[in-house]
């Protein structure tokens, strides 16, 4: 018959487990690919990287490279005329009118557009009835192409036959020379793209509402916090990454505007609502300048990636770092 174990054999294994050396954990070493698997990572990624060749890196060398000569589009550029094409840019009246458009619409955008899409969110996430029509609404002119949007503004304020102008004649307003007007027409330009895009960021500031738990603001309550003091200290900053987000993304949106302003006013009148993109395309496709154009379009990229290095860099810093560490953690 086998005997239970004793109180001082439990005692001698536990001390001996005590005394025992503990292993040195091993330190995590770099992954190694094993070549099979190397070979079916070249595989996949290959049609990404040949299209990334083809796509990007290939049009901004050809894009340099015609910058730097008096270019016509037709043959091989022969004219080298060096910097003298960005010399030219920002000598110009008219571009120089394009960088001040472009800010102006740029700190539109960030004090009325992205605001009113997140009072919009947060309104939308209480329990209304009905809210997901809302919702529906809200969101649907985003999904409406660029071109499409343009047109249909372009018949809404039509002179004399529009509904804009038949509704605002009523108020003793002329809303069809919205579009006509030096003084207007930038602004106009501002409203409809805040009518195509602010969607877009009412459902990106939406779904980072829905994100942050119910327990936070419980918990904000209970402390006797008001909907005001809860929205100021606990919703908002946890809002951080999705509104940095949501300023990058306009920010950049509004350096490349184009289409929208090309079939709304082809940029005029007399350059009052060209942007960088616009000229771009006079010179390039109706002037045949495509020299001074690929300098511009050189011009719109640097522009871009600074500010896409920059903010990446020093804005959106922590929300990076802090996505790297919870990946650290989960490993």
């Amino acid at each position: 018959m086998t005997r239970p174990p004793t109180t001082s054999g439990v005692r001698d294994s536990v001390v001996a487990t005590a005394v025992a050396p503990h292993p040195v954990a091993a330190r995590p070493r770099g992954r190694r690919v094993r070549p099979g698997r190397l070979g079916t990572l070249a595989v996949f990624l290959a049609p990404a990287v040949v299209l990334f060749l083809l796509l990007v890196i290939a049009p901004i060398v050809v894009a340099s490279y015609a910058s730097l000569y008096k270019w016509n589009g037709f043959g091989l550029p022969e004219n080298f005329v060096g910097l003298d094409n960005y010399t030219r840019a920002f000598g110009d009246a008219t571009f120089r009118g394009d960088l001040w458009r472009g800010l102006v619409l740029i700190v539109l955008s960030l004090l009325i557009q992205l605001p009113v899409a997140l009072g919009l969110a947060m309104l939308l996430n209480q329990p209304l009835r009905g809210r997901s029509v809302y919702r529906l609404v809200f969101f649907a002119p985003y999904v409406l192409s660029e071109v499409t949007t343009a047109v249909l503004f372009t018949l809404v304020f039509s002179p004399n036959r529009g509904l804009g102008d038949t509704l605002t004649s009523l108020l003793g307003a002329d809303a069809g020379t919205i579009f006509a007007d030096p003084d207007t027409v930038l602004i106009a330009v501002f409203l409809v793209v805040s009518w195509k895009y602010f969607g877009f960021y009412m459902i990106l500031y939406l779904a980072g509402r829905q994100s942050i738990p119910k327990e936070i603001h419980e918990a904000a309550t209970v402390d006797g916090a008001g909907a005001w003091q809860a929205f100021r200290h606990v919703t908002l900053p946890l809002l951080g990454p999705t509104i940095r987000i949501s300023v990058f993304l306009s920010v950049i949106g509004t350096i490349q505007l184009f289409d929208m302003v090309w079939v709304l006013t082809g940029g005029g009148p007399i350059h009052a609502s060209e942007t960088m993109a616009v000229t771009m395309y006079q010179y390039g496709f109706r002037r045949f300048e495509v020299g001074y154009a690929s300098a511009i379009s050189i011009v719109m990229f640097l522009l871009s990636m600074l500010f896409a290095l920059f903010y990446q860099r020093i804005v959106m810093r922590r929300d990076t770092e802090g996505a790297l560490t919870t990946q650290g953690g989960q490993r």
